[in-house]
């Protein structure tokens, strides 16, 4: 019985990361763009709009060619999703979406990404919960999402830097 249980709850982690020196105010205009995520996530080569206006609820994009933890080097098909945004709140500057679709075994996923002021910048929290995936264990998905997540904020971190360093010269 025990086991049947805890194949039926669904996995759920937070991962956050803070960025020193840039404002939330700064920060959240990037990750609003619901149909921006390749410019910030690691190895996604794709994210474009399928369904909708970013940044409006039910808009819907597509994202592929990031690699999964489980990836072997010689996998040969392509890993995608499609993904729906279910809420955004710019003043409280956090919005939700889900997984709809995709070949990466993700059943029942929803985010909420969120980010924060700082007291010397700003945090990013991603919240997530999915029904457990085949061939993934949990620490699986807290690696993809928390290492995927302190890429992203190194990236924007790096792009504020390179804007103020343009600026001064």
């Amino acid at each position: 019985m025990n086991s049947i249980q805890q194949t039926n709850e669904k996995w759920k982690g937070k991962a956050k990361t803070e960025i020193l020196g840039c404002k939330s105010e700064q920060v959240w205009p990037l990750l609003e763009d619901f149909f921006g995520l390749d410019k910030w996530f690691p190895t996604l080569s794709t994210c474009i709009p399928i369904e909708g206006t970013s940044g409006k609820p039910g808009c819907v994009r597509f994202c592929a060619g990031f690699k999964t933890p489980i990836d072997k080097h010689d996998k040969k098909t392509l890993n995608w999703t499609k993904q729906k945004l279910l809420s955004i709140d710019p003043i409280q500057k956090v919005f939700s979406y889900s997984i709809i679709d995709g070949n990466v075994g993700f059943h029942s996923y929803v985010s909420t990404v969120k980010v924060v002021r700082k007291e010397k910048g700003c945090e990013i929290e991603w919240i997530y919960e999915v029904e457990p995936v085949e061939g993934w264990r949990l620490e699986d998905l807290d690696f993809f999402i928390g290492s995927g997540l302190d890429v992203m904020a190194q990236r924007i971190q790096q792009a504020f830097k390179t804007m103020e360093d343009a600026l001064q010269a």
